[in-house]
């Protein structure tokens, strides 16, 4: 056993040997490859950059693409600042000559047992060296080189210099390098007049900018800011007065308005867009050269532009944006927010109707526009939805209820879909859902956390398009510094709809433009499609949006505050009349119609179905043009009974009274389609037709037959009712009394 055992050691020692010899020859022959690298010292000074971005006509766009354009001098910080960027990232910095090799080989036993590359152990000057000459891939040969290129940092500068230069160039969130351009952002002043708490904010934001955001992760950012106060106060940087004092301060921002253009521009996005597809920082592609080829089109823009400044939004957060449905491409974007507004999700309203209830009920073959729903009160378990003004109306189509955005259908279809697979239609059309959105409170876009403007847009684009969806983008391409094409986007469209299906839902979006709740396109005279969306929280609006399309183009607009300002606007206000405003300026451009698929029909549906039975049925031969309409179909889904309406004819219930001297009283219910003729005997005395309200109809007779005859349009299809009228009783004359005299 113990030879066993001894044996068995040896082996183990042996292997590892082994792989440590591996690995240090691995090791040295990297280093040997990479020891060539310099270091560039444009790159690590260089306090003003800018990015070329083009638009689709190849003119470079006169936007402000430049960042980092401000700079800290290290010697007029105060010693806080520096000290809680130390105290967080790498308290021994001015000890080690720029790596920590404790911290190496800790992170590198951790990564080894967690089978990843999670943990860096960088000093402030690898995470300088990182952020100015390396891509942020997680490799072992990039940190060979990040260790060789820190080696030569620290030879030639001093820690000061380092210290210096890394605060000017890591990034600090919201397109801020740089901790001058930081303080400016987030407090509207330089980084010389920061406070404690304000520089341990900042030096927490770094790690992970998303995350440890001010804006929107406050709670992550008052954490992390404690956790550096509390690092501050081990590192003996600060008091324990002075740490609590810090601590007990709640995060007060003064977010510099005078970016508000640029952090919502088109540029801005475009370049988000460039960083995701080339996995690099902003700063790196402007080092780089790189060169941002995008869709945008000067007149769209232009005319964007003009819609959104045509409103009084009364300081209120906005935007807006235009796709082109055919190429799912941006063609115009702007916002005006001291936050980025196209990252943002809202809570999208009565916008999402369209995309999760009615298009999945219609492509399950649930619904028709013509389904009658029954508008009631409803009271679910846990949910009590109404309608926005209160009011129920009873039976109303699937046109109507979309038409007029009723909340209680919306609910009713989506239960008939079901939660599960009306959001999965969503999600195929790109928009996401919490693990939390599982209740019916969604049908009207009650969401935790909703949609962003670019993920509505693209999910409506999807009806133009005839079921096809695409996630729209920004960049048609990007070039080196020599010219070479590295990313050319290729459109990937997927079939999210059924022809049919997206045809119906845009003629029912047609009419809300025509006679709905965005009725205020109805002037354009073009083809246009819309749904509007308003968010409340009780008697005060927090988002507004409009939703509009036409074959060729969906623009939707959004007005509210991202900090959840309350706003005094609705969809069908200002962020409707942008969305005209916009479309008379293209009215060229967008008098395409809608192209009618080969999958939808047209019938004849019985009218007289419709309002008394609720049920779409076909019109039979004998219908009377006015007793029937023209209503689309899908073929997978259309009504296969006729009417019978006018082929037989259902008798009515009279209550027939007696009141006397002649008169008598007739009560009953008409049918719309019936005529009603009452006779005395043989002598016609009143005829009614086209009437569904209760009668009380009195007449005089003289006969004792009262006869009722219906008839509907068909003369062969008639009926009679004849009632026998009892002769009034006379009253017997009470006896005199006799006299009691003489």
């Amino acid at each position: 056993m113990k030879k066993f055992v001894k044996i068995s050691l040896i082996t183990v020692i042996i292997i590892f040997c082994v792989i440590a010899l591996f690995g240090a020859i691995f090791i040295g022959i990297n280093f040997a490859k990479y020891s060539y690298l310099e270091l560039d010292d444009n790159k690590l000074s260089s306090s003003s950059l800018s990015i070329e971005i083009y638009d689709c006509d190849n003119r470079p766009i006169k936007q402000d693409n430049t960042f980092n354009n401000a700079y800290a001098k290290l010697d007029l910080l105060p010693c806080y600042v520096k000290e809680s960027f130390i105290a967080i990232e790498d308290k021994n910095f001015y000890n080690h000559n720029g790596l920590n090799y404790k911290r190496i080989i800790k992170a590198g036993i951790n990564n080894i047992l967690s089978k990843s590359l999670k943990e860096g152990a960088s000093t402030i000057s690898q995470q300088l060296i990182k952020n100015t000459h390396l891509s942020s891939e997680k490799t072992f040969q990039r940190k060979i080189k990040e260790i060789i290129l820190t080696k030569k940092l620290e030879k030639s500068y001093s820690k000061d210099e380092i210290l210096e230069k890394y605060l000017n160039a890591i990034y600090y969130g919201n397109n801020c390098y740089g901790l001058e351009n930081a303080s400016n952002y987030y407090f509207s002043k330089s980084s010389k007049d920061l406070s404690l708490e304000e520089s341990a904010l900042l030096a927490g934001m770094i790690k992970s900018p998303n995350k440890y955001s001010p804006i929107t992760n406050p709670s992550n950012a008052l954490n992390r800011r404690n956790l550096v106060l509390s690092e501050m106060l081990k590192s003996e940087f600060i008091n324990e007065e002075e740490c609590l004092t810090a601590k007990n301060k709640p995060i007060s921002l003064n977010l510099q308005t005078e970016n508000t253009n640029r952090l919502n521009s088109y540029s801005e996005a475009s370049l988000d867009e460039a960083c995701k597809i080339l996995n690099l920082p902003a700063k790196e592609i402007a080092l780089r050269g790189y060169k941002i080829h995008t869709y945008l089109s000067k007149e769209t823009q232009d005319n964007l532009h003009k819609a959104l400044l045509s409103e009084d939004f009364k300081s209120a957060d906005h935007a807006g944006i235009v796709l082109d449905t055919k190429k799912h491409t941006v063609k115009a974007f702007e916002g005006s927010s001291a936050y980025k507004i196209l990252n943002a999700k809202r809570q999208p309203g009565s916008t999402i109707k369209p995309i999760l209830v009615y298009a999945p009920a219609i492509n399950e073959d649930i619904i028709s526009p013509s389904t009658q729903i029954l508008d009631e009160q409803l009271v679910l378990t846990d949910y009590n939805p109404k309608n926005v003004d209160g009011k129920y109306r009873g039976y109303v189509s699937i046109t109507e209820a979309i038409s007029k955005s009723i909340n209680i259908p919306a609910i009713k279809v989506l239960s008939y879909v079901g939660i599960d697979k009306a959001k999965s239609y969503a999600e195929d059309m790109g928009i996401e859902f919490d693990k939390e959105d599982h209740s019916y409170a969604i049908a009207l876009g009650g969401m935790r956390y909703g949609v962003t403007i670019k993920q509505l847009a693209e999910s409506y684009s999807a009806f133009p398009c005839l079921g096809k969806y695409a996630e729209a983008k920004f960049i048609e391409y990007i070039t080196d510094s020599n010219g070479k094409i590295l990313y050319h986007n290729k459109c990937e469209e997927k079939k999210v709809l059924r022809e049919d299906c997206a045809y119906l839902m845009t003629t029912m979006l047609e009419e809300t433009a025509k006679s709905g709740t965005a009725k205020v396109l109805k002037d354009l005279d073009m083809p246009i499609a819309a749904k509007t969306g308003t968010v409340g929280k009780g008697k005060q609006n927090l988002d507004a949006w409009c939703v509009a399309y036409t074959p060729n183009e969906v623009c939707v607009t959004w007005v509210g505050n991202l900090d959840n300002t309350p706003i005094d606007v609705a969809g069908g206000n200002q962020p409707a009349r942008c969305i005209k405003k916009y479309f008379e300026s293209t009215k060229k451009e967008n008098l395409e119609v809608f192209t009618m698929p080969d999958s939808i029909i047209e019938k004849e549906i019985d009218l007289i179905s419709l309002e008394n039975a609720h049920k779409v049925e076909l019109a039979s031969p004998n219908t009377p043009e006015r007793y029937k309409a023209t209503a689309l179909f899908s073929i997978f889904n259309y009504p296969k009974d006729i009417a019978n309406n006018f082929t037989e004819l259902s008798q009515t219930t009279f209550s027939i009274k007696n009141l006397g001297k002649g008169k008598i009283l007739i009560n009953f219910i008409p049918q719309r389609n019936i005529n009603y003729k009452i006779y005395d005997d043989k002598k016609l005395i009143q005829e009614i037709s086209d009437q569904t309200l209760e009668q009380n109809i009195m007449v005089n007779i003289d006969s004792e037959i009262l006869n009722i005859k219906e008839s509907n349009s068909n003369t062969f299809n008639e009926n009679i009712q004849t009632f026998k009228i009892k002769k009034e009783e006379q009253k017997q004359k009470a006896p005199q009394k006799k006299k009691w005299f003489v």
